[in-house]
């Protein structure tokens, strides 16, 4: 991740849980602006979902995608992507679509100059 970090520290993913979040079947996004140029990136998997072979894959693959698209997430924010129960047998395809319309939703996509 070029212009973004892991977001490690537990009082500020509790913070952000406290914000209202944007949602749909397969994830949950939770986004505050912070005081710096990049984004800090924090994943949560639950152990509802599985083993840790499969939440480590759910990880890898919602990191993958933000790392695909870092390019169109505005700078400044601290987001928490919360991996809901369906995300487990979801295709690639149907992550990213689900990830990028969260990050829309929530308004921290660059807009798109044509």
């Amino acid at each position: 991740m070029k212009y973004s970090s892991a977001l490690k520290l537990n009082h500020i993913f509790r913070r952000l849980y406290h914000t209202s979040g944007s949602a749909n079947s397969l994830l949950v996004l939770y986004a505050r602006p912070n005081r710096s140029d990049c984004n800090r990136i924090g994943i949560t998997v639950s152990k509802k979902l599985g083993h840790a072979v499969v939440r480590n894959r759910v990880r890898r693959r919602l990191r993958e995608i933000y790392r695909i698209h870092e390019d169109m997430f505005a700078p400044g924010w601290d987001i928490v992507v919360v991996a809901r129960s369906r995300c487990v047998d979801a295709s690639f395809q149907s992550l990213e679509k689900a990830y990028l319309s969260l990050g829309e939703k929530a308004g921290i996509l660059k807009e798109q100059t044509l």
